[in-house]
């Protein structure tokens, strides 16, 4: 062993989730799992900015206050390029957002439009995040994609959401070695309560939860606040990159429906 080698062995290693005066961007970060990552960052103590397609005044979204805000559509290359342009220097990039009409088309379709229009705001927006934020990190910094537990395990009917996430997967991989030191990794998280599930009615919602419950290996639902914890960590750990963590509360490993 080489004498650098018995320093580096020596040198003291201290885990920090320690965020202080960094600049934390979370797009669609002003809802769901988003404002989670949001709001973790922010007691961790991050200057967060937060940026989706909807203008929410913290006069009427008091849980907005403590950042800053923008508007954007990451299907618009050209507004994405321009928001980062504006933004400048960060230290992390969490990338949240997806389409919000909650269409992507089935695989049988009469033409692909659904697809198509969920492939290029959610994976291609990703990659457009990442492409123009990608100048302004800091070399210490880190980018960190959303996906979902289906990326692991599909559905009947959500051929395109599955490949879409796993796309975004693999491009978490692909960017950790273009970009390194830059860190990138990707969020698998499973149920988590949020209003996306606001399409149920109560009876059917409530019936839904109590299944995960019963099944989840965690026993519980997972919420905005675990996905955040992890965001947190990803931030703050300089040794993992490349990586799909999953804040599933176990779902991938049983066979269940909703």
């Amino acid at each position: 062993m080489t004498k650098s080698q018995n320093e580096e062995l020596k040198r003291p290693h201290s885990p920090s989730y320690d965020l202080t005066g960094q600049r934390v961007v979370v797009v669609g970060g002003k809802t769901g799992i988003g404002l989670g990552m949001a709001l973790a960052a922010h007691a961790a103590g991050a200057r967060v900015t937060v940026a989706s397609r909807r203008s929410a005044p913290a006069t009427e979204h008091p849980e907005l206050a403590p950042f800053g805000q923008m508007v954007l559509d990451i299907s618009n290359e050209e507004a994405v390029r321009a928001a980062f342009n504006e933004i400048g220097s960060l230290d992390h990039l969490l990338v949240a957002a997806g389409p919000t009409d909650g269409s992507w088309g089935a695989f049988m379709d009469e033409d692909m439009r659904g697809v198509r229009s969920y492939a290029n705001s959610k994976f291609l927006g990703s990659w457009a995040c990442a492409r123009y934020a990608a100048p302004n990190l800091s070399s210490g910094g880190s980018i960190t994609f959303l996906t979902g537990g289906i990326a692991a395990r599909s559905k009947i009917g959500m051929t395109a959401v599955t490949s879409t996430f796993a796309a975004v997967e693999a491009l978490a991989r692909s960017l950790a070695l273009e970009l390194g030191p830059i860190r990138v990794n990707a969020i698998r998280p499973g149920f988590i309560d949020t209003d996306l599930w606001n399409f149920l009615s109560p009876t059917d919602a409530a019936d839904v939860r109590e299944k995960v419950r019963a099944n989840f290996p965690a026993r519980r639902i997972g919420y905005p606040s675990d996905v955040g914890h992890a965001a947190v960590f990803l931030m703050t750990n300089p040794f993992v990159t490349g990586t799909v963590l999953e804040v599933s509360g176990g779902e991938t490993l049983i066979n269940w429906q909703f």
